[in-house]
């Protein structure tokens, strides 16, 4: 009977604690706020490894097309540097405006990059390009110096491009293309042509 008399006091004394209170005002402020600090560090740390573009003309024809929209890696090349094949976004050359490039990396520092025959030679070497609308109709001969690439569009003969404005300096590089995410029928990862006819060169 003792025991059972134990354990009936236990039950009244578990029955007769008051509910906790529910968090007031002030902690759900508290949580709101931490919710928001939390939400603008991820998207700092979002926007200082990638950026969100969007393909504004037909240079890039047929790999990419207007109105798609790219996420790009802005660290790509932190720890290495850009290779031929890479589709990149650079700054505005010359001061040509304030929208970004999109354009594929074609010739690598020290390189000597001719394109005659409607081809694109490196040290004296065709490359295969099944990725470009068409050969190009235009001639170029130049040897590339320390930090400097030739960047071609996809649409060579309508493309605003290296063979315009000259050499791209690396510190105008912003990141390597990675990830299409708009339309969703062309949703994937962005295809960097590799160049097997100069390999050990990149």
């Amino acid at each position: 009977m003792e025991h059972n008399t134990v354990n009936d006091e236990v039950d009244i004394a578990q029955q007769s604690t008051p509910p906790q209170s529910k968090p007031g005002f002030l902690a759900w402020v508290r949580d709101l706020a931490e919710t928001l600090i939390l939400a603008l560090v991820i998207f700092a740390l979002v926007n200082t490894f990638t950026g969100r573009y969007e393909v504004q003309s037909i240079s890039m024809e047929p790999t990419l097309h207007e109105g798609q929209f790219l996420v790009v890696s802005k660290m790509a090349y932190w720890l290495r540097p850009p290779r031929r094949g890479d589709i990149i976004v650079l700054d505005p050359p010359n001061g040509q405006g304030s929208i970004p490039y999109i354009k594929r990396v074609i010739g690598l520092p020290g390189e000597h990059v001719q394109i005659m025959e409607g081809r694109v030679w490196i040290d004296g070497i065709a490359l295969n390009e099944p990725y470009i609308s068409g050969p190009p109709m235009y001639r170029e001969d130049i040897i590339l110096g320390i930090n400097e690439y030739l960047v071609l569009g996809d649409n060579r003969n309508n493309s605003s491009d290296s063979h315009i404005w000259g050499t791209l300096p690396k510190d105008q590089i912003i990141g390597k293309t990675i990830f299409r995410y708009w339309p969703p029928d062309k949703l994937g990862i962005i295809p960097h042509h590799i160049f097997p006819e100069l390999e050990g060169t990149q």
